[in-house]
This record gives structure tokens, C-alpha cells and sequence, in this order.
């Protein structure tokens, strides 16, 4: 069981593509311009999102279509 575990929190612990767009959109209405980098992303959601770019406005990366 402690491996199940384990994997669990570490999936859980990365972001999904639905929410780096969640928070493209939380920072573009907070700032008034779109982000340039993922970093600027940092406190606008938990989680691991360094596999995520930002691509014309969307997040890229796992998951994203």
C-alpha cells in the first residue's frame, strides 16, 4: 500500500492542464495582461506546473489538447 500511496501524492501534487488555463485566466484578470512566462503562474495554483508552456494565450503540456 505505501507505494500506492506514494504515486497518488506525487500525481496529485502535479498540475493539470485545465488548471494552468484556470490560472492563465485568474492572472489575466488580476493584472490585466496575459502572462508571458509560466513562472508567473507560481501563486496562482498548487502543484507542479514545469511541464506547462504557455502557447497563444493556453497552457501546453501534459493533457492539454
Amino acid at each position: 500500500m505505501r507505494g500506492a500511496e506514494e504515486k497518488a501524492r506525487a500525481a496529485a501534487d502535479k498540475a493539470t492542464c485545465r488548471a494552468v488555463n484556470s490560472a492563465i485566466v485568474a492572472f489575466a484578470g488580476v493584472s490585466g495582461d496575459a502572462p508571458k512566462s509560466i513562472t508567473e503562474l507560481k501563486g496562482y495554483l498548487d502543484g507542479d506546473i514545469s511541464a506547462y508552456r504557455i502557447v497563444g494565450g493556453k497552457a501546453a503540456g501534459p493533457g492539454c489538447s
